[in-house]
C-alpha cells in the first residue's frame, strides 16, 4: 500500500485563522518541529507576497529538513503574461524550494465573474505555468481550487483544467473543497470520476465549513488520494482546514494507511501544543486524540470499568498518539475516581484518617460550594496531598495589598505590594500590571525568585477565567476563577472560590505556583 502523504499547510494556510499571526521565527521553529515529527511536505508560505514569508524562505534555505519537502505556494501566471516575466512565478522561483504548489481556477463562475477572464485564457496559464516550474527542476503540485464547486456547476470545463494542470506536469492534483461546503458522498462521487478519466495521483484539501473537513479527506483517501493537505489543530480561515491531529490517527491507526513511524505518531498531542502555544492559542481540551479531555473520564461507573479494562470507555489507547488517561474529580465522582486518581498520582490514601470514601466526600462539599475541580486538576492534586497530609506549602501568604489607579485619559493600572513567608524568612515585594491579577502575579514571582532556583519566566498564565456561581446577590455573589498555567513540558489548571473576585483570584495563583515549585 503507497504511503499517505502528509502535507502541512499551517504556515500558509493556518496563519489565515483569525487570531493567528506567525512571524518568520515562528514558521521557523513550527517547520523544523514537523519535520521532527515526520511530515512529508511543509507548506512555508506565499513568497512575494509579504515580507514575512519573503523573509521565512530565506532563512530556511539555510536550515536541512531531514523527513519534510518544503513547498512554497503561489498562483499562476497572471492573464496575458510570459511566465519568466511574471513576478509571482519568479518569487517562487527564488524560494529555492524543492516542490512548488501553485494554485488555479477551476471554476468557471470563478473564472468569468471573479477574474474577469476567459476560460481559454486560464487553461493556458494552468498549462505554461507548471510547465515553466518543472523545467526548473521543482516538484510541482497543483491546488485545483474550488475544483468541487466547480465540478458541480461545470463538470466537463473542471476536468479540462485538471488536465491542462497534467499536460504541464504536475505531478500530483489536489482536489480543493475551497468553500468546504462539499458533503462526503458527493467527494466520493467527484473524486471516483477524476480518478477515472485521469492516472495521475490525486489530493485532497478540505475546508471545515460544513464541520466535515475530517471526514472528506478520509473519503477521498478511501477514493485512491494519495495525499492529504491540513493544518495542525485545524488551524485556518473562518471554521479552519482539516485537523492532521485528526486526519493521521484515524488514517494510521483505524484505517490501516502508513502515514509515518508509529514513534512519530507518539508525538502528535506535543506537536498538537507546541503550535498552539507559538500560535499563542488556548489548546482545545475537547480535541480528538490529543486534546486534555479526550481521554478524561468523570462518572464512578466509568472509571470503575476502565480500572478493569481501558478498552470499555476508550478507541484508542492514549499512549499511540503521545496522549495520557485522566479521571476527573467532581461531584460525580465515586471511590474508584479516587483510588485511580491517588494511584496516578503515587499518593497514599489514609493518612490523617481521609481513605477514598471520605476524599469523595469532601469533594462532593467543595463543590457543592462552587469549586469544580474536573477543570482545576493541579489545585485537586494539591487538595488531595493536605487531606492526607502529604504537602508541606513552600511557601504562605502573610498579606497582600492591591491598588487600581485610573487617569483621565490613560488605561487602568493596577499595583500590589505582597508579603510572603518561606521557611520562617519574610520577603515584602512590588510590583504593577495590567489589572489586579497581573500585578499580583508579577510580585509573586519576584517574592520567590529569591528563594527557588527555578525560572519561573517559563510559566506564564495562558488564560484566565471568572464565573459567578450564583447572581441572586448581585455584585456579591460568589464567583469562581480558573487559571490556567503553562511552562515548556506540560498545562494545569487551579481554581478558587470566594464572594471577593481577587480573593477568589489569588487562591488560584497560588496553587498555581505552589503545583510549579513542587513539581521542580
Amino acid at each position: 500500500m503507497e504511503p499517505i502523504l502528509i502535507y502541512d499547510t499551517t504556515l500558509r494556510d493556518g496563519s489565515q485563522g483569525e487570531k493567528i499571526s506567525f512571524s518568520a521565527e515562528d514558521k521557523l521553529r513550527i517547520a523544523e518541529k514537523l519535520d521532527e515529527f515526520g511530515i512529508h511536505y511543509i507548506e512555508g508560505g506565499w513568497p512575494g507576497s509579504n515580507p514575512t514569508d519573503t523573509r521565512f524562505f530565506e532563512m530556511a534555505k539555510k536550515v536541512s529538513f531531514k523527513h519534510a519537502r518544503l513547498a512554497a505556494f503561489g498562483s499562476t501566471r497572471r492573464p496575458k503574461t510570459r511566465c519568466e516575466k511574471d513576478e509571482n512565478l519568479k518569487a517562487l522561483v527564488r524560494a529555492e524550494t524543492p516542490a512548488v504548489t501553485i494554485f488555479g481556477k477551476t471554476w468557471d463562475f470563478h473564472v468569468k465573474k471573479v477574474m474577469s477572464n476567459t476560460l481559454k485564457e486560464n487553461l493556458a496559464m494552468i498549462g505554461e505555468s507548471t510547465a515553466y516550474l518543472c523545467s526548473l527542476g521543482r516538484e510541482v503540485i497543483y491546488d485545483a481550487e474550488h475544483f468541487f464547486d466547480g465540478y458541480k456547476e461545470n463538470a466537463k470545463y473542471a476536468l479540462k483544467t485538471i488536465d491542462a494542470a497534467i499536460s504541464g506536469g504536475a505531478e500530483i492534483i489536489v482536489l480543493c473543497d475551497t468553500n468546504g461546503g462539499t458533503l462526503p458522498f458527493e467527494i466520493e462521487e467527484i473524486a471516483d470520476r477524476v480518478r477515472q478519466e485521469f492516472s495521475a495521483r490525486i489530493g485532497i484539501h478540505a475546508h471545515n465549513d460544513s464541520g466535515l473537513a475530517v471526514a472528506n479527506s478520509l473519503t477521498a483517501v478511501r477514493c485512491g488520494a494519495v495525499m492529504v493537505q491540513g493544518t495542525v489543530n485545524g488551524y485556518g480561515e473562518r471554521c479552519g482546514n482539516a485537523d492532521l491531529t485528526s486526519v493521521i490517527p484515524n488514517l494510521q491507526l483505524k484505517m490501516g494507511y502508513l502515514c509515518m513511524k508509529d514513534k512519530h505518531l507518539r508525538r502528535l498531542t506535543e506537536l498538537s501544543r507546541y503550535v498552539s502555544e507559538v500560535a499563542n492559542m488556548t489548546p482545545f481540551n475537547g480535541r480528538p486524540f490529543v486534546g486534555s479531555s479526550a481521554f478524561a473520564h468523570k462518572g464512578g461507573i466509568h472509571v470503575s470499568a476502565i480500572m478493569k479494562t481501558p478498552k470499555a470507555y476508550e478507541h484508542i489507547a492514549p499512549e499511540a498518539t503521545g496522549n495520557e488517561r485522566r479521571v476527573i474529580m467532581s461531584d460525580l465522582c465515586g471511590k474508584s475516581n479516587v483510588d485511580y486518581k491517588a494511584e496516578e498520582l503515587g499518593i497514599k490514601l489514609g493518612g490523617k484518617g481521609f481513605d477514598s470514601k471520605k476524599i469523595a466526600q469532601e469533594i462532593k462539599r467543595l463543590e457543592h460550594n462552587g469549586y469544580q475541580f474536573d477543570a482545576a486538576e493541579g489545585s485537586f492534586e494539591l487538595l488531595l496531598r493536605r487531606l492526607t497530609d502529604q504537602f508541606k506549602p513552600l511557601f504562605s501568604l502573610d498579606s497582600f495589598r492591591v491598588a487600581i489607579e485610573k487617569d483621565k485619559d490613560l488605561p487602568c493600572r493596577a499595583y500590589a505590594t505582597i508579603k510572603i513567608s518561606v521557611n520562617g524568612e519574610q520577603e515584602i515585594t512590588a510590583a504593577e500590571g495590567d489589572g489586579p491579577v497581573s500585578a499580583l502575579d508579577n510580585a509573586l514571582r519576584k517574592a520567590l525568585t529569591k528563594f527557588f532556583p527555578v525560572d519561573l519566566e517559563k510559566m506564564r498564565l495562558v488564560d484566565f477565567k471568572v464565573r459567578v456561581i450564583e447572581g441572586r446577590e448581585g455584585t456579591g455573589a460568589r464567583v469562581r476563577v480558573s487559571i490556567d498555567s503553562r511552562d515548556q513540558e506540560q498545562l494545569w489548571s487551579t481554581i478558587g472560590v470566594s464572594s471577593d473576585i481577587i480573593e477568589a483570584s489569588w487562591q488560584a495563583l497560588e496553587d498555581s505556583f505552589q503545583y510549579k515549585l513542587s513539581h521542580t
